[in-house]
C-alpha cells in the first residue's frame, strides 16, 4: 500500500472534491501521509529501506517545516514526535533534526517560553479553531504525553531557548487539558458525553438524536431526520464516550444540536 501511494501520488479530494469538500478536502496534501507512513513502517519493521526513504525524502515531505497543529489533515508534528524517539532512545543521529522540530512545537505550547504562540481560553483550554476545537486539544494532549514518555525514558528534556522544559511540565499541561474536558472548567460541563454529572444533551450526531428502532420501528427517510435535528428535546440515545467540539475562545458553550462547530 505504501509503495502504491508513493508511486501514484495525489490527494483523494482531487477527484472527490464535489462530495468531500469543503469539510473533508485534503488541504495539506499527501506529503505528510507519506512521511507518517514511512515512519510507522520503520518503527514496526525496522526495515532500513524506510529509514533511507525518510532521509532521502524528508526534506520535500515536510521535515523542514515547523508546524503547530496535529490533526486528521496534517500529521507532520506527530511524525516528528515519533521520529524523535529514534534519536532519544536509539541514538540515531540522523533523526536529531526531528527532535529539534518537536521541541519547537512543544515550546510553542508552553506559556512563558520565548517561542510561546498558542492561544488559551480564560479558563485554560488550548484554542486552535472555532470548529471542533477539542479534536486539536485531545491530539495535542496525546502528543505531550507521548513526548514526555520519550523524554523520561532517555533522561532528556525540551530546549526552549534558555528555558528547559521537562517531561513533568508536559504531563502537567496535558492533565490540565484533560481535566478541563472532563468538567474542571468555567461552565462545570463535561464535554465527554455520559461522563460526569453534567454533560451536553443535544449532540450533533444522527444515530444519537434519532429515536431507536425499538421506539420507531419504521424507517426514517433522510429528509424526515430534520425534525430531530431541530428538536429541542435531549438526544434519546446517549452517545457515551463521545467528545464534542467544545466551547469557544471565551469558554462559552451552546448545547445546540444544530451548532455542529460546538456540538
Amino acid at each position: 500500500v505504501f509503495e502504491f501511494a508513493d508511486q501514484y501520488r495525489g490527494s483523494y479530494s482531487d477527484s472527490l472534491g464535489s462530495v468531500v469538500c469543503p469539510f473533508y478536502c485534503s488541504y495539506s496534501g499527501y506529503n505528510d501521509e507519506l512521511l507518517w507512513g514511512a515512519s510507522w513502517l520503520h518503527r514496526a519493521s525496522q526495515n532500513a529501506s524506510y529509514m533511507t526513504y525518510i532521509q532521502s525524502n524528508g526534506h520535500t515531505l515536510g521535515a523542514d517545516d515547523d508546524d503547530y497543529s496535529f490533526s486528521w489533515d496534517d500529521k507532520r508534528v506527530g511524525t516528528k514526535v515519533l521520529l524523535s524517539k529514534g534519536f532519544l532512545q536509539d541514538r540515531i543521529e540522523e533523526l536529531q533534526l526531528y527532535k529539534v522540530h518537536t521541541d519547537n512545537y512543544i515550546c510553542s505550547l508552553i506559556p512563558g517560553t520565548s517561542s510561546f504562540q498558542a492561544q488559551y481560553t480564560p479558563g485554560g483550554l488550548l484554542y486552535k479553531g472555532s470548529a471542533s476545537n477539542l479534536q486539536y486539544v485531545t491530539s495535542t494532549a496525546f502528543l505531550l504525553l507521548t513526548y514526555a514518555n520519550y523524554l523520561n525514558s532517555s533522561g532528556g528534556h525540551a530546549s526552549c531557548g534558555t528555558t528547559t522544559v521537562t517531561a513533568k511540565n508536559l504531563i502537567s499541561l496535558a492533565k490540565k487539558q484533560v481535566d478541563y474536558i472532563l468538567g474542571q472548567n468555567p461552565a462545570k460541563m463535561s464535554y465527554m458525553v455520559g461522563f460526569g454529572e453534567r454533560y451536553p444533551q443535544h449532540v450533533h450526531h444522527r444515530g444519537s438524536s434519532l429515536p431507536s428502532v425499538q421506539v420507531h420501528p419504521n424507517s426514517i427517510p433522510c429528509n424526515a431526520g430534520f425534525q430531530y435535528l431541530y428538536s429541542s428535546s435531549p438526544n434519546p440515545n446517549i452517545l457515551v464516550g463521545a467528545i464534542l467540539g467544545g466551547p469557544d475562545n471565551r469558554d462559552s458553550f451552546s448545547d445546540d444540536r444544530n451548532n455542529y462547530q460546538q456540538s
